[in-house]
């Protein structure tokens, strides 16, 4: 048992380990071959470290280091020793990648370096966060200072975006902000897609009078998994008294699939009650069933 569990966890330390070493080129790219050669900006600790180096000419690589290796340090504190561990050698391996990786200039067109130069950047950090890490610092000083101001997370990160933003748009121009914006939404979508995944899952729950034909229909039809919780219907106004035994049905589908079901629910029983849930990750159970 000890031997399997090891390897699982080999296995999951390679794993992460090549999800950070992968974004650290990822985002080594997207600074030294767009960004940085065309004085473009993003959000977060990184926007804040391009910031510094076009204005004072700071080096980007020790830049991005000092900047996150306190931010580092509060994390310990919040999220843990493993998180720190490789939060801190990521951290310094970015900036080792900074300094000695040669990349090209790519190209010097405005949209092309703001589009890609996001999708790369928030394909660099999330692959970090898959991996247990944080390559730009910014949610955990968010994290941090939300407990000691009574701010949510994303008021923070919003907060310092707005500020960083409006510094580049008075040093720089307006329309250095205006792509840079363009960049930092980018790669914002990037790494929402990377963390929670491209292929979104909705929980969807029906209550209906035909429950049998619609758990046949959803495991027969559809090949999907289902979980029965036993209930209780009626308590109208006019007869709160009277109610009736019934099963709730719970489901997990695609988003492709929601249009079929709703279709197929209203075939079944056009009053059934359904409402649905985003689901940002799914492990186990049957999601959907092989066809043979």
């Amino acid at each position: 048992m000890n031997t399997v569990t090891n390897r699982l966890n080999l296995k999951d330390s390679v794993t992460d380990y090549a999800f950070i070493l992968v974004g650290i080129l990822s985002i080594n790219f997207a600074l030294k071959g767009l960004l940085v050669p065309n004085h473009f900006f993003d959000g977060g600790v990184t926007g804040l470290s391009l910031l510094l180096h076009e204005k004072y000419h700071f080096n980007i690589a020790y830049t991005i280091v000092a900047l996150n290796l306190p931010l580092v340090l509060v994390g310990y504190k919040l999220v843990g020793q493993k998180f720190f561990i490789k939060t801190s050698i990521s951290i310094v391996l970015l900036g080792m990648c900074l300094l000695w990786l040669p990349i090209q200039e790519i190209t010097h067109d405005k949209l092309i370096i703001s589009v890609f130069g996001g999708f790369f950047i928030g394909l660099g950090v999330g692959l970090g966060m898959r991996g247990g890490c944080a390559l730009d610092g910014i949610e955990v000083l968010a994290v941090y200072t939300g407990k000691r101001i009574g701010f949510t997370m994303s008021e923070i990160i919003l907060g310092l975006n707005i500020i960083i933003f409006t510094v580049s748009a008075l040093f720089f121009g307006l329309e250095t902000a205006f792509y840079s914006m363009l960049t930092y939404f980018v790669a914002s979508r990037t790494i929402a897609y990377v963390v929670d995944g491209i292929q979104e899952f909705t929980g969807v729950t029906i209550i209906s009078a035909k429950s049998e034909e619609v758990k046949a229909y959803l495991v027969l039809q559809m090949n999907k998994g289902i979980t029965v919780y036993k209930g209780e219907r009626g308590f109208m106004k006019e007869s709160f008294e009277v109610s009736a035994d019934c099963d709730i049905i719970y489901t997990v589908v695609t988003r492709l699939e929601v249009r079929r079901l709703k279709a197929a629910m209203h075939e079944i029983d056009e009053k059934a009650f359904i409402f649905t849930q985003s689901i940002r990750e799914t492990a186990g159970g049957v999601l959907k069933k092989k066809e043979h």
